[in-house]
Order: structure tokens, then C-alpha cells, then sequence
């Protein structure tokens, strides 16, 4: 193995810089070079692929963001072209192994979530040698037990939390906060536990009105008159829809959620009479720099990446497991997300300390 290349893509996630460093580093320790695709998928489109040197990657594991860029939105197999002033889709992939192989690349590592995933599978099925890394705040692929950026966004969502309570409780206020995390709950689930949130709302269990103004009214009858609550943004009421906060064209996902916490806000002051403010977190939970956990599962997932390329372990995923790492096939991490289970122990947990999850 002489080169290899490596490339982010889906939304940005903190700890993509310190994958890339990872991988430069036990690439060049072996002797192989790395060269870095710019803004993901459209990188390889375009031929935009340049070769990395140390110091390319100095200083970049505080760093959030991807030095290499990345989108979500140049799926090369159904690549946008302007085809006589008309806008076409064409399948550009037989031209990306062509990049790839007149730089005699011999293999790709691609960071990202299900999406980015799904075509890397899809590339790995023609035949080029690929490696993918778990990637999302959402932490919703299956197979690992954690995606790295998982740990930063939750620790984001329970400082906010931290806040909200100082807010709320001189106020007397009831103060929604609401969460990323598409269809899944464990954003909400964790920062809500670490910031002792009195109701916890995810996907994953649909909620009654009344179910959380009884837990409101509990606690106003025991003397505390402030409540918070944390909401994942794809939850929604028994019988109830998702809210989209508008359409997207030319984007992998049609919809993007939003509104749940405005919503739920609103409710609750129409049915309790008390003042409810909500405050949506987006994509500050993205942002900044990385956690120590995230720096350090980073850098475990880009080293062992190269080393499932030597070893040629190809159509894998480095996954955590038993907080091992170890290689997955690629085509089953694709196409079912990961999502909280309603015997997990956080869900026990959180019964037992009193907190409602509005079932």
C-alpha cells in the first residue's frame, strides 16, 4: 500500500480534524501517503484532491469543523450537472474511481454518517477499496457503540441545560430546550440525565399533553415552581406528527425538523397558565471544539482505519465495541439508524430519579 485517500462528509461534527490527523500520522508512520478530498464527494467529483504534509494537520485536534470540508449534497452517483441550461442528474462514480486511480490511490477512507456511509457501500461495491469511520452528534448508526461528536454535543446540551435552571427558577418558568438529533433520542436522553431535566421528550416514545403537565403540576404542589424540559427535535404526540420546519430541494433528507420545542412551549402555557419560554441549541451543538473523550475515540477510529487497510479488511466500518475497536461490514451499518431502545438503562434510570418522558 503506497496512497491512500481520505475525505469527511454529511454535516460537520467536532473531532472530524483529529480522524485526519489520526489517519496522516499512522498512514506516514507506515509509509503510505495521504491525500485529502476536498468538500467530500464533490472533491472527487471535480479531481479536487491535494497530498497532505505534517503540516497540514499541525494543530487541528483542538480544532472543530473539517479542514478538508465537506456537504451533503453531491451524491455521485446521482451527481447535479447543468446540462443545457437545464439541471440534470448524472452518475459521475466511474469518473471518481478515475481520479482515484491515475494518483495510484489504492484505497479511501470515508468519515461521515448514514448517508456518506451509505455511498461509500455503494462505491465499495465497485470494486475500490474502502474503509469508513462512524461519524454524527446524533450517535444513531448501528454496530458501534458510539459515533464520535456524540460526546461534545451532549456536553453542550447539558451546559445549556445548566443555564436554562438558573433562568427558570428565579422566573418560576417552565423552560423547554430543544435538541438535535434527528429521529433519535440520545441527545436528549443523556444531556437530559446529566442536566436534571424534569421531563425528557425523544422520537422513540411518543408523549401525552397531560402526562407532562401532571408532572408539572407534582412538582408545583410540592413548592417548586419552575420545571425543564429537553425535547429531541424528531418527537412528537401519541397520534401526533413530527414538525418540519420547512422543505428542502436538492438535499438527501426533504425535510428539515424543527419546532417541536416552540410548540411544545406554547402548549404547556395555554393548558397550565404559567410562562413558558423555549430555546433551540441547532447547530451550536455542531460547533467548537471537541471533547477529550471525542479527541481521544477520534483518534482511535482514523488509526484503526489505516491499520483495516493494511490489513485489507475492506467494506468495513471501525466500530466501538466492549470499547474495542474493531471493523463492521459496511453494508450493515446502512439504511436502519440506531435508535434508543425503550428498556435502555438511561430510561430505567431516569424512571427511578422521578422524571417524566411524557408516556
Amino acid at each position: 500500500m503506497k496512497s491512500i485517500a481520505v475525505l469527511t462528509g454529511g454535516g460537520d461534527c467536532p473531532g472530524l480534524n483529529a480522524v485526519i490527523r489520526a489517519v496522516y500520522k499512522t498512514a506516514h508512520s507506515n509509509g503510505i501517503k495521504v491525500y485529502g478530498v476536498k468538500n467530500g464527494f464533490k472533491g472527487l467529483v471535480e479531481d479536487d484532491l491535494s497530498l497532505l504534509g505534517s503540516e497540514n494537520v499541525s494543530g487541528i485536534l483542538p480544532r472543530g469543523g473539517t479542514m478538508l470540508g465537506t456537504t451533503n449534497r453531491d451524491n455521485p452517483f446521482r451527481y447535479q450537472c447543468i446540462d443545457r441550461g437545464e439541471l440534470v442528474y448524472k452518475d459521475m462514480s466511474q469518473r471518481i474511481l478515475f481520479n482515484l486511480k491515475k494518483r495510484d490511490i489504492e484505497a479511501l477512507i470515508v468519515i461521515g454518517g448514514d448517508g456518506t456511509l451509505k455511498i461509500a457501500s455503494e462505491i465499495a461495491e465497485l470494486g475500490f477499496p474502502v474503509v469508513g469511520v462512524p461519524k454524527s452528534i446524533d450517535n444513531d448508526l448501528p454496530k458501534t457503540e458510539r459515533t464520535f461528536g456524540f460526546d461534545t454535543a451532549v456536553s453542550i446540551a447539558t451546559e445549556a441545560l445548566d443555564r436554562l435552571h438558573t433562568t427558570a427558577e428565579s422566573h418560576h418558568r417552565v423552560m423547554v430546550l430543544e435538541v438535535m438529533g434527528r429521529y433519535a433520542g440520545w441527545i436528549a436522553l443523556h444531556s437530559g440525565i446529566a442536566g436534571g431535566a424534569d421531563c425528557i421528550i425523544i422520537p422513540e416514545i411518543p408523549f401525552k399533553w397531560d402526562s407532562i403537565t401532571d408532572k408539572i403540576k407534582l412538582r408545583q404542589q410540592k413548592g417548586t415552581m419552575f420545571s425543564i424540559i429537553v425535547v429531541a427535535e424528531g418527537a412528537k404526540p401519541i397520534n401526533g406528527e413530527i414538525s418540519v420546519a420547512r422543505l428542502v430541494n436538492n438535499c438527501p433528507e426533504t425535510i428539515r425538523l424543527g419546532g417541536i420545542g416552540d410548540k411544545v412551549a406554547h402548549e404547556l402555557e395555554n393548558l397550565l397558565g404559567v410562562e413558558c419560554r423555549s430555546t433551540v441549541l441547532g447547530h451550536l451543538q455542531r460547533g467548537g471544539s471537541p471533547t477529550a473523550y471525542d479527541r481521544i475515540l477520534s483518534t482511535r477510529y482514523g488509526e484503526a482505519a489505516v491499520n483495516a487497510i493494511i490489513n485489507k479488511k475492506f467494506k468495513t466500518m471501525v466500530a466501538l465495541q466492549n470499547n474495542e475497536i474493531v471493523p463492521v461490514n459496511l453494508i450493515d451499518v446502512v439504511g436502519t439508524p440506531y435508535l434508543v431502545p425503550a428498556t435502555h438503562d438511561l430510561i430505567k434510570t431516569g424512571r427511578s430519579l422521578g422524571i417524566s418522558f411524557g408516556d
